[in-house]
């Protein structure tokens, strides 16, 4: 069983930046390929970024690209997303995901999922 809890979320606004942080339980945490997701208000879940074992491999959602940063520290457990020059349209509750499988950051299966963080952007 994996447990996995976000956090770093908030309102900020337009322009503003923030780090949010997934932290997973585990002992193998280096062997998962870990995702993360948003889903608006009225909106189906939709995926932000990915990230292999190792760190060395990321792979994001075209339109988020150059605002985004997905990366991992293994020794602490944790994978982080970071977004800068937000938007209104960013807003969105943001989930981690994991696949303790290691699977293809193109191809994963996320077998576990965390609660969310809100993070909201004022215009």
């Amino acid at each position: 069983q994996v447990q996995l809890v976000e956090s770093g979320g908030g309102l900020v606004q337009a322009g503003g930046s923030l780090r949010l942080s997934c932290a997973a339980s585990g002992r193998t945490f280096s062997s998962y390929t870990m995702g993360w997701f948003r889903q608006a208000p009225g909106k189906e879940r939709e995926f932000v970024a990915a990230i292999g074992r190792s760190g060395g491999s990321t792979y994001s959602k075209d339109s988020l690209k150059g605002r985004i940063t997905i990366s991992r520290d293994n020794a602490v457990n944790t994978v982080y997303l970071q977004m800068n020059s937000l938007k209104p349209e960013d807003t969105a509750v943001y989930y981690c995901a994991a696949d303790p499988a290691g699977s293809y950051i193109r191809a994963p299966r996320y077998n576990y999922w965390g609660q969310g963080t809100q993070v909201t952007v004022s215009s």
